[in-house]
């Protein structure tokens, strides 16, 4: 099972910034010279921590690590990312409510969100806004019936069966990994995206799991936009790496 981690943290904060509040107003004048007892003394230490992490991950910024290759060759195996909190609007913690817009996401954009019907972060590149028409046929993408369109890029990638390629979307130049020949999720593919919805698809065209496979992503399942990689440590038995560090395109 899932630990979810800002609902654990939410509750830290507030279980310690109880116990601080209630120490501050009440417990140390009863208490005057005598010790501090352990669990309040841990209390008020942590609990300014913890509503910094808290404040910081739910409304700034907030770290993740990539576990699978479908944001090939933009994002690999390992890479530890920075995701922008308020690039899409203030969001309440723990429910996801927007309470105060900011801007809404643009094609070409690479976003952290929930997946319809599922609890866990997926990262994909938004390719369809609410209302435009999405075709893939061969692994060519049309927006609106214009052509994404997609040159060779000047990279061997590490297995025969790809290739790698620039695609130019709506002005956002991108790499994307394709295979030679499509496979079942770039043959043909056709869908008018919902009101209120945005079309997922990871830029290893032929490896993702994305709205191909499980539909538009509502837009109160959005939790950032990735803006940037900081690190890379594919494994415990490897050293991190800073190779990578730099914005994401």
């Amino acid at each position: 099972m899932d630990i979810n981690f800002p609902l654990v943290l939410m509750i830290l904060v507030i279980v310690t910034g109880i116990i601080w509040f209630i120490d501050r107003l009440v417990l140390a004048k009863k208490r005057g010279d005598q010790p501090v007892p352990t669990w309040v003394e841990y209390s008020g230490s942590f609990f300014p921590v913890l509503l910094v992490v808290f404040v910081l991950r739910s409304f700034l910024f907030e770290p993740f690590q990539i576990p699978s290759g479908s944001m090939i060759p933009t994002l690999k195996v390992g890479d530890f990312i920075l995701v922008n909190k308020y690039a899409y609007g203030l969001r309440l913690p723990i429910t996801g409510t927007k309470v105060i817009p900011v801007s809404e996401p643009q094609r070409g954009d690479v976003m952290v969100f929930f997946p319809p019907n599922d609890d866990r972060y997926f990262i994909k590149r938004v390719i369809g806004l609410p209302g435009d028409s999405i075709r893939i046929i061969n692994n060519i993408l049309y927006v609106n019936d214009k052509l994404a369109e997609q040159t060779v890029y000047p990279e061997t990638p590490t297995d025969p069966r790809f290739l790698l390629m620039e695609e130019d979307l709506d002005g956002v130049v991108h790499r994307i990994q394709k295979r030679k020949v499509a496979g079942r999720l770039g043959q043909n593919y056709a869908i008018v995206v919902p009101k209120g919805h945005y079309f997922m698809v990871g830029d290893n065209r032929d490896n993702s799991s994305d709205s191909r496979v499980w539909g538009p992503v509502p837009e109160k399942n959005i939790v950032g936009k990735a803006v940037a990689v900081w690190m890379h440590w594919e494994s415990f038995s490897s050293l991190p790496s800073f190779s990578r560090m730099g914005k994401i395109q």
